[in-house]
This record gives C-alpha cells, structure tokens and sequence, in this order.
C-alpha cells in the first residue's frame, strides 16, 4: 500500500487573481482586495485523481485546512500527524513534512507554490533526502520543476509513478518581482516521481521579438480592447504601442483613432473585466521552458475575461523551439477543455507557427 503524505498551504496563489504577483507578506493586503483562496479546490483536484487512480492509497495529513479537511472531504479517513494553530505559517508546513518523514512516507505531495516547494524540498533534506516530492501548482509563480502540470496530473502520478529523478527548487524575490525584476535563484534539489505530465523549470530567456511586436503594432484594429499579458515578449509589444505598460502584470490597452489609451495598468481581473471592451483580444507567450499561457503568472486573466475575448498567442521563434506544446491551467476545467487544441502561434511580422495545446 502506498503512503503519501498531503500538505496544503491554503493561502498559497490569493494574490495572482488581484494583481499581488505572490502571497509573500501580502496576505492581508490581497484579503483586503477580495481574493479568494484557490489551493483548496486545486487540492481537492489532486485527490480526486489520486483516489481514482489508487482507492488503497493510505494518506498522511497536516491537521485543519492544511490538509485534513479537504482529504475528508475527498473521501479519504486521513491519518492527522500533525495541528497548525491559528493562522498557518511555513513552519507548519515543515512540521508536516517532518513528521511524515518520519513516518516514512513514500512521496510527500503539497499544494503551493514556489515558496512551499522551498519548505518542503529543505525539510527532506533535513530528515530523509530520498523521500521524493511533488507539487501541485496553486501559487501564482511557478519556477521549480517540481510540480506537475495540473492538480489532478499531479494525483495519478502521486499514485501511479515507479522510479523519480533529481530536479530543481527554485524561486525569486516577490518584492523585486513586483517592481518589475525577475530573477530565479537556485533553492535546492529533490528527488521527483518520473513522469511525462510535470512542467519544467521556467526559463528566463526569450530572444528577439522586435519584428514581432512591430507587427502587432502595425495590425490592431480602432476600437478593439487588448488585454496585453506579462513577460518580455509583450513588454516590447507594449513599447511598440507607445505606452509603459507594467512588465510583470497584465495592462488593458484601448485602441482608437488617435492611437489608444491605457485603460488600466497592472490590473486585477476584476479591473480587466471591468474594463471590457465589445471585440476583446487577449494576447499572451507562453513561459519559457514550460511553455504555459494560462495559469502561471497571469491569474488575473481568469475565465471570466477569457470567455469574453479572443485570444491571439505570440512568442520569439527560439522560445517555440524550446517549448514543443502549449498548456493551460485557467482553474476552470471546462474553459481548459476548450482551449486545447492546434492554436496558432504569431513568431514574426506575418509569420505563424500552428502549436497545440495539451
């Protein structure tokens, strides 16, 4: 019988949906602006898939809202190893891990982000390096390539995998993040299930799109609303239309006969619905090395806004080369159903390369 033991921090990924690009220090704040919290249903995602996929499965918890509660939910009987008392906190997280290291477990699987994976693979490393782990993705930046592609991805393979390999933990400083830096700063290595349905490490690293972004520019329409997406890519798309648009964020962008307006700037995705348009056309590049569109970053473009826009993709050609297949994890199972499928792909002033979505 399997032993895995489950771990969830239940604020991780408040702040993509308003605009806070991560929950580091902000959790007030992002409550403040209304969010919600999402790792509780991407975990009960995940245990759906680990109980169809393994029903004799035998679950090891964190006590409360990191974890017992969505596990009883799910249907499982979980065996609580351990109590967070008020507000939960990183050390919560390692206590768990600790104890189900000590437990003996067979994988650890944890609902966060980043900075969860960074508790987790530190406190392994602590205990017993050798006890695999595996992330399901609920923060609003994803760098490691510890996580799988989808929560309920990240069920079967908890259930199923036969052999793991050494992979990165990595993360960055939100502080610097929000102001518009980005650097991704080596964390760690943990041992990971073998499977085709986990995300790589986020590559930094673009290429050239200044071809590109003179081609959008040349192309929009008067009177149509772009929802233009974070990323290099885009920056210079939004350098190109003749505003500052916010490097990490997501900006609306209105088009008119004196050239356009910048409706919002670093928006929430209730600004960006707000701000909507008649014709919408939200343009995003997929996540270098992973090759996302939606789902990590970019919470503020939730389904609501993308239900009522279309959607135009672009990227560098080096970027697609090192991409392969395009994914989504909008949080919003249906909408992810639909988007799947050959989409095109704008690589150059006219040029078009057919990508799918997986």
């Amino acid at each position: 019988m399997r032993r895995v033991g489950f771990v969830v921090n239940p604020i991780a990924g408040m702040g993509g949906r308003v605009g806070l690009k991560g929950t580091d220090g902000k959790v007030e704040e992002a409550r403040e602006r209304g969010a919600e919290q999402r790792a509780p249903e991407r975990a009960r995602e995940a245990l759906d898939g680990l109980l169809a996929t393994d029903p004799d499965v035998e679950l090891l918890v964190a006590g409360g809202k990191m974890g017992e509660t969505v596990a009883t939910d799910a249907g499982f009987e979980p065996d609580v190893r351990t109590q967070s008392s008020g507000e939960t906190s990183a050390a919560d997280t390692r206590a768990a891990v600790a104890a189900f290291a000590d437990a003996g477990v067979d994988l650890v699987l944890f609902v966060g982000g980043d900075g969860t994976a960074v508790d987790v693979a530190e406190t392994l490393d602590e205990h017993d390096d050798e006890i695999p782990m595996l992330g399901v993705p609920a923060g609003v930046k994803i760098y490691s390539s510890v996580f799988a592609v989808s929560p309920r991805a990240a069920g079967r393979i908890a259930a199923s995998f036969e052999r793991t390999e050494t992979r990165e933990v990595n993360d960055i400083d939100e502080e610097a993040y929000r102001a518009g830096e980005v650097t991704s700063e080596l964390k760690g290595l943990a041992e990971v299930p073998v499977a085709e349905e986990l995300q790589s490490s986020k590559q930094l690293s673009g290429g050239s799109v200044e071809t590109l972004a003179a081609g959008v520019a040349a192309d929009v329409d008067t009177g149509t609303t772009y929802v233009l997406g974070p990323g290099s890519t885009l920056g210079a798309i939004k350098h190109e239309l003749g505003f500052d648009g916010s490097p990490l964020g997501v900006d609306v962008w209105q088009a008119n006969e004196e050239g356009g307006e910048l409706l919002v700037r670093d928006g929430s995705a209730d600004e960006i619905e707000g701000n909507l348009g008649e014709r919408n056309v939200v343009m995003v590049s997929p996540i270098g090395g992973q090759g996302f569109v939606f789902g990590r970053g970019n919470q503020q473009l939730s389904p609501a806004v993308l239900r009522a826009s279309e959607i135009e993709i672009v990227a560098s050609r080096a970027k697609l080369d090192d991409i392969g297949v395009l994914r989504v994890d909008t949080g919003d199972r249906e909408l992810d159903e639909e988007l799947r499928g050959w989409q095109k792909v704008r690589i150059g002033r006219v040029e078009q390369r057919l990508l799918e979505i997986v």
